[in-house]
Order: C-alpha cells, then sequence, then structure tokens
C-alpha cells in the first residue's frame, strides 16, 4: 500500500486539472528542500497560513545542481525530497520543476499569493510582477530560526575534519 502523502506530490504534466479541486487563495513557493529542518517546517507552516492551499514546487537535481550549491549537491535525490515535503501537513501538494527558476510552474497555476523566505527581497522574487499585476500578493516571510541545508552541512563537514578525541 502506498502511503498517503504520496497522493499530494503532483507530476507537473497535469497538475493544473488537479489544482482546480484545491480551496483558494492558492500560495505558492518554491525552493530545493534538500535536507528538511525547523527553518523549512516554519517557514512553509507559515506560508500555509496565508491561504487556503499550499502549492510547493521543487528544483529538479538538475536545476539544483545549476545553482552552484556545490557538486554534492542535491544531497537528497528528487524523490526523497518530494516525499519529504509531501509529508508536511501545512503542504497541500507539491510538483517540480526543471528549468532553473519556478517561473513556468508560477505562470500555469496563477497562484493568489506567492512567497518566498526571508533572504529574498520582493523585487527579487521570480514572479512576483506576475503576480502582483493579476491583484496578488508577494511575501518575504522573514525566518524565525537561523538554519540552513548549507550551514548544517558546513558542521557536519567540519566536525568529519576534526573528530574530538
Amino acid at each position: 500500500m502506498r502511503p498517503s502523502f504520496e497522493r499530494k506530490v503532483w507530476n507537473p504534466n497535469g497538475w493544473l486539472e488537479r489544482l482546480r479541486d484545491l480551496p483558494r487563495p492558492w500560495v505558492f513557493t518554491n525552493g530545493v528542500f534538500d535536507i528538511l529542518h525547523r527553518g523549512h517546517v516554519t517557514y512553509l507552516d507559515q506560508a500555509r497560513a496565508q491561504g487556503g492551499s499550499l502549492l510547493v514546487a521543487l528544483n529538479s537535481d538538475a536545476s539544483v545542481r545549476r545553482l552552484g550549491k556545490g557538486d554534492d549537491r542535491p544531497i537528497n535525490k528528487l524523490d526523497d525530497r518530494l516525499a519529504l515535503v509531501a509529508a508536511l501537513e501545512s503542504v497541500t501538494c507539491v510538483t517540480w520543476f526543471e528549468e532553473d527558476t519556478p517561473e513556468q510552474r508560477i505562470l500555469e497555476c496563477m497562484p493568489d499569493v506567492l512567497v518566498k523566505g526571508g533572504d529574498w527581497p520582493v523585487s527579487a522574487i521570480v514572479g512576483a510582477d506576475f503576480v502582483q499585476c493579476r491583484g496578488g500578493r508577494v511575501m518575504s516571510i522573514p525566518f524565525e530560526h537561523a538554519c540552513s541545508t548549507t550551514g548544517l552541512l558546513t558542521r557536519i563537514r567540519v566536525s568529519s575534519d576534526h573528530p574530538s578525541g
């Protein structure tokens, strides 16, 4: 039997037909979500509070590699990242994109609210102009917890280079 959260992972080919049944307003966000941590969970919960449904789009593995986060990234492959994000209560559905940005997914679904984390000024959020021109809101949600996957990996690497004892 398939886990119930897998019903929330939607292939980008055909996800639009499924969106129509979701409560509005639709909140859209995107990211890598490589090693899920408290900052991610808090952010996604806050994003979900902005509307009726939270739509999350993840960078494909090739898209992550092009971001320049490191030769070994992503640590977790797309299928694993999709499963973890889909398992979160705050997430309504999760899909992915192969391109460098989620612009195509944003144009397809026409969200009512577009959100990114606090390190993104609204003016730099891909799709912001499109959403605002349609009367939607764009927000940069401040970080509550100083966490990042890159920071976690740095701490792990430093600790493995300098074992104690």
